[in-house]
């Protein structure tokens, strides 16, 4: 049975941070790190696409309300110029702007941030967190 101590030796002569420079490691982390970011601001536009469609729910059923109390102009106002409205351009809605970031920016930037992490790690992920991981333990372990 091999100890810690030699599974983490194995572990780290496997670790492609160990055969990559400082500035490709830095390089391979901020492409990560812009991975991530193109992700989140996934979570903005879906928010944003969420956040519109229940706007647009709530004046439909203002339209409705309006239109039963009377008030056809006000409800045909909704009717004609709101509820029909894009967010962008007067045409493109909310899920248009979040496929097409999908579809391209995000998908582009993904398929970078694979290349990158092929080329130059293997294909391993989060190689400068493990590197940081592995020295922390080793730290830890150093001070006791």
């Amino acid at each position: 049975m091999a100890s810690d101590d030699s599974r983490a030796e194995t572990d780290a002569e496997s670790d492609p941070a160990t055969a990559l420079s400082e500035t490709e490691l830095e390089a391979l982390h901020e492409v990560e790190l812009g991975l991530e970011w193109a992700q989140r601001a996934q979570g903005c536009l879906l928010e944003f696409h969420h956040a519109t469609g229940h706007g647009m729910d709530h004046l439909c059923r203002a339209e409705a309300r309006l239109r039963a109390a009377g008030h056809d102009d006000l409800a045909d106002a909704i009717r004609d110029d709101l509820l029909p409205h894009g967010v962008v351009d007067d045409d493109r809605w909310s899920y248009d702007v979040l496929e097409h970031f999908q579809g391209s920016l995000l998908a582009e930037t993904r398929a970078l941030e694979q290349r990158v992490r092929r080329e130059l790690a293997d294909g391993k992920r989060h190689v400068r967190e493990r590197r940081q991981e592995r020295e922390w333990k080793q730290q830890a372990e150093s001070d006791h």
